[in-house]
């Protein structure tokens, strides 16, 4: 049996801990600072649940946080730039590195997959006019498949 994209970078621990890490890091940045200088005490647990569920885990998200939806609406209204997205980008691929992600091409072309898509949605969906009335379904990402709110 093949494991989940979570279960192959080390389950909820590993990415618990590289989120984390990574928003330790991410008030000293100067781009990314500002952007999550009111971040909320439980966002990183928050953001945990829904990575681990995109990537194969529990529907922990969708079941108690208001699922993908929801998470679009956490970005509306941010005005999100493409410069954001990027530095959010290498921050967090830096993050992984230091912390021990799984490093294996087939991983991390799954990983970075799923992270060029959901950084591009969020700035999408994070400038002024969105619309965000749709009942999007929560992405679910694998090995190379990818089932979404856009893709059935």
């Amino acid at each position: 049996m093949t494991p989940t994209l979570l279960e192959w970078m080390g389950g909820a621990p590993a990415l618990a801990r590289l989120m984390e890490t990574f928003y330790q890091r991410v008030p000293q940045d100067p781009l990314l600072g500002p952007v999550f200088a009111q971040m909320s005490p439980d966002h990183v647990a928050h953001v945990v649940a829904f990575v681990a569920e995109v990537l194969g885990g529990p529907k922990t998200y969708s079941a108690e946080l208001g699922g993908h939806p929801h998470m679009i609406r956490r970005h509306a209204g941010r005005a999100l730039t493409d410069a954001q997205r990027k530095r959010w980008m290498t921050l967090l691929l830096e993050t992984a590195d230091d912390t021990g992600v799984a490093s294996d091409p087939e991983f991390r072309s799954a990983f970075v997959a799923y992270l060029e898509w959901g950084t591009r949605l969020a700035m999408i969906n994070s400038q002024p006019g969105a619309d965000l009335s749709g009942d999007a379904h929560m992405p679910s990402w694998g090995w190379g498949e990818v089932k979404g709110p856009y893709v059935e």
